[in-house]
C-alpha cells in the first residue's frame, strides 16, 4: 500500500507543477463505505503540504498548499431528511446518495475552479459533526493560498448528476478498490468504536442493509477513474485505522 501512496504523491506533486499559478489541482478520491479513502486522502495531503515545505523553507510560500477536503458535510440535516417524502426510509439509509446535496458540492467545485487573483476570498465548507450527527455550516476554511484541492467522498466518481458534473471538473479522479468482505470488517468495527451500533450484529445489519447496498450502486455505476488504487489490510489500513 505504502509504494501506491509513494506514487501517488509523486505523481500529483508533478502534475501540481504544471498548473497555472491561477488555478487549483483538484483530485478527488472515491470509494465504497470502508474502503480507506480518508485515510489516502488525508495521507496525499499531509504529504504534498511536506513536500511544499521541504522546497519553500522560510519563506511566506511556506504556508499549507493542500487541503483535504471530505464531503461529509454535505449529508441531508436530520431536519432535511425529516422532510423527504418517506422520512423514516431516508434516516434509515442516511449515506445514501440521495441523502446528501450534491448540488450545493457541485456549486463549491464549481468555485474553487474559478481564477485565483489577488481579490480571491478565502471559501468555506462544511463539516460533519458525528457529536450532533448533523453538518456544520462554513466550518472548514480554503484560504487563496491552497492550491490543492484532495475531495474524498462515496460519491465522487457516480454517473450520476450532479456528481458527474463535479467530477468533469477534477484534474484526476481515484478509485479505491476493496473487497467487500474487507471493507464489511472494517464497517463493523467502525460501527460499534463509534457507538453507532451496540454490538457487532447490529453493526453487520448497518453494514450489510445499508454500507454495502450504497457501495453497490458506487462500484456498478463508476465513471472511467485515472487511477485505481488496491487497498488491503497491511500497517496503517487496518480496520482500527480506518475512519471512513
Amino acid at each position: 500500500m505504502e509504494e501506491q501512496v509513494d506514487r501517488l504523491v509523486k505523481k500529483a506533486w508533478e502534475t501540481y507543477q504544471n498548473v497555472p499559478p491561477s488555478k487549483r489541482l483538484l483530485i478527488a478520491v472515491s470509494g465504497i463505505p470502508g474502503s480507506g479513502k480518508t485515510t489516502l486522502a488525508a495521507i496525499v495531503s499531509n504529504r504534498l503540504n511536506e513536500l511544499h515545505a521541504q522546497h519553500s523553507p522560510g519563506t511566506s510560500n511556506s504556508n499549507p498548499l493542500s487541503a483535504f477536503l471530505p464531503m461529509d458535510g454535505y449529508h441531508l440535516s436530520r431536519r432535511q431528511l425529516d422532510a423527504l417524502p418517506d422520512p423514516v426510509s431516508a434516516h434509515a439509509r442516511r449515506g445514501a446518495e440521495f441523502t446528501f446535496d450534491g448540488d450545493s458540492f457541485l456549486k463549491l467545485v464549481k468555485k474553487l475552479r474559478e481564477p485565483l487573483c489577488p481579490e480571491t476570498q478565502t471559501l468555506f465548507a462544511p463539516s460533519f459533526d458525528h457529536a450532533i450527527k448533523d453538518p456544520v455550516a462554513d466550518d472548514i476554511a480554503i484560504a487563496p493560498s491552497i492550491h490543492i484541492i484532495i475531495f474524498e467522498g462515496n460519491y465522487l466518481s457516480l454517473d450520476k448528476a450532479p456528481w458527474s458534473d463535479a467530477a468533469a471538473l477534477m484534474n484526476e479522479l481515484w478509485f479505491v478498490d476493496v473487497d467487500m468482505e474487507v471493507a464489511r470488517k472494517r464497517l463493523i468495527h467502525r460501527h460499534v468504536k463509534a457507538g453507532i451500533a451496540e454490538d457487532a450484529g447490529s453493526a453487520a445489519r448497518r453494514a450489510d442493509e445499508s454500507d454495502l447496498v450504497n457501495g453497490k450502486e458506487i462500484i456498478e455505476n463508476r465513471l472511467k477513474v485515472h487511477e485505481i488504487v488496491i487497498s488491503e489490510d497491511d500497517d496503517g489500513w487496518k480496520p482500527e485505522e480506518q475512519d471512513r
